[in-house]
């Protein structure tokens, strides 16, 4: 269903586009109203020049739905065929380069703000060049894997996703509400990115009325693909990629708490899901088993993770660890809080998104001030 979610989604988003440019149709076309205006003649047949449309904003909208499209096609070859993890982690990387072209051509800015304390040694701007693109195709490629990290409890990945996308309209909002000094020079990216998140709301708010425990249907990982592909597409395009990351703290957490699994230090099995206890009903921890014992390095750094509750391990008579349990953040939440129902696990992990992410908004417009000389939401362009 995620894939069917994902189509809904791009079908508004391709039926909205002359609704969002309505108002520069009209401008550019019959002089804007203007019945006086002579067509010439050459116009005829070559068409005409729109000097006063915004071809820029209308690329980077389509070059937004041309990376949607890439990675729901991908996303679903990826259900279809379940492709190693390994040989998909790049995946939405190849969907992101229709919005990076366009970044490229139509945008370019690749400088960005020194923190105060460092402008002394580095001046106010520094230009990091290509790497600013790595850097973008970095967020298109985490946004998407991110989401699909967190997963595999019923509605854990749409509701995340939702949780995500309010908070970014919400960001969005003060700079559009009517205390903000308008025109703002941000106030054009955040109606942008408005205008790809309503819709992704009302498609997920649909999916997980489905999708909630107990769960009529999966999303898949299509689904997961396009939820971050949204978010990444809003947050470069929309020019507010660092902003976007604040929003992205359990997931940045969890994956660098999957690190040791991910990269091999410990053994890492096809799906680390918490796992159905039938007597109880309830969610426990799962666990990968060591068929032989950890080297000193990893068992030290194990039993350093036990005495600090980030991981639960069991060892044998002999006193090697012959157990650990799976590193991601739905299995330490068990390991602190221990079984529980499924729909609790996931409205917990709603409160922990919710929370990370209002905190994060207060860094953004609050804290920043103490690295930063001013807040762009009364001054300059979005970050």
């Amino acid at each position: 269903m995620g894939a069917v979610s994902a189509i809904v989604y791009l079908l508004a988003l391709i039926f909205f586009i002359p609704f969002a440019f309505y108002k520069d149709i009209v401008a550019a076309t019959s002089g804007g109203g203007n019945r006086d205006v002579v067509v010439e003649m050459q116009h005829v047949e070559t068409g005409r020049i729109l000097h006063r449309f915004p071809h820029g904003k209308l690329a980077s909208y389509l070059s937004g739905v041309l990376s949607l499209q890439g990675i729901v096609i991908l996303g679903i070859g990826d259900d279809l065929l379940d492709i190693r993890w390994r040989h998909k982690v790049l995946i939405p990387a190849f969907g992101s380069i229709p919005m990076l072209t366009v970044y490229f051509v139509d945008f370019g800015v690749t400088h960005v703000v020194v923190p105060v304390p460092l402008q002394p040694y580095l001046g106010h701007f520094i230009d990091l060049g290509w790497l600013y693109y790595v850097y973008m195709a970095a967020v298109a490629t985490f946004c998407p894997q991110s989401i699909n990290m967190l997963a595999g409890v019923n509605g854990v990945e749409v509701a995340q996703s939702l949780v995500i996308a309010v908070l970014l309209i919400a960001n969005d909002v003060l700079y559009l509400a009517p205390i903000t000094p308008y025109p703002h020079p941000a106030t054009d990216s955040h109606l942008f990115s408005i205008y790809f998140l309503l819709p992704f709301v009302g498609a997920s708010l649909a999916l997980l009325s489905h999708n909630w425990y107990p769960a009529k249907v999966f999303v898949g990982d299509t689904y997961c693909y396009f939820a971050g592909m949204v978010f990444a597409v809003v947050g470069i395009l929309g020019h507010f990629s660092k902003t976007l990351l604040l929003l992205f703290v359990p997931q940045v957490f969890n994956f660098l708490y999957s690190t040791p699994q991910l990269f091999g230090m410990i053994p890492c099995p096809r799906h680390r899901l918490p796992k159905f206890n039938s007597v109880t009903g309830l969610l426990d921890v799962s666990v990968t088993e060591w068929n032989a014992p950890p080297s000193p390095f990893v068992a030290v750094t194990l039993e350093i993770l036990q005495r600090l509750w980030l991981v639960r391990i069991k060892k044998n008579d002999d006193g090697q660890i012959i157990e650990s349990t799976n590193l991601t953040l739905l299995n330490l939440w068990l390991v602190w809080m221990g079984p529980m129902r499924e729909d609790r696990l996931a409205l917990s992990m709603v409160a922990v998104q919710t929370i990370c992410g209002v905190v994060g908004l207060l860094i953004r417009h609050r804290l920043a001030l103490v690295v930063f000389r001013e807040d762009n939401l009364a001054f300059g362009p979005g970050v």
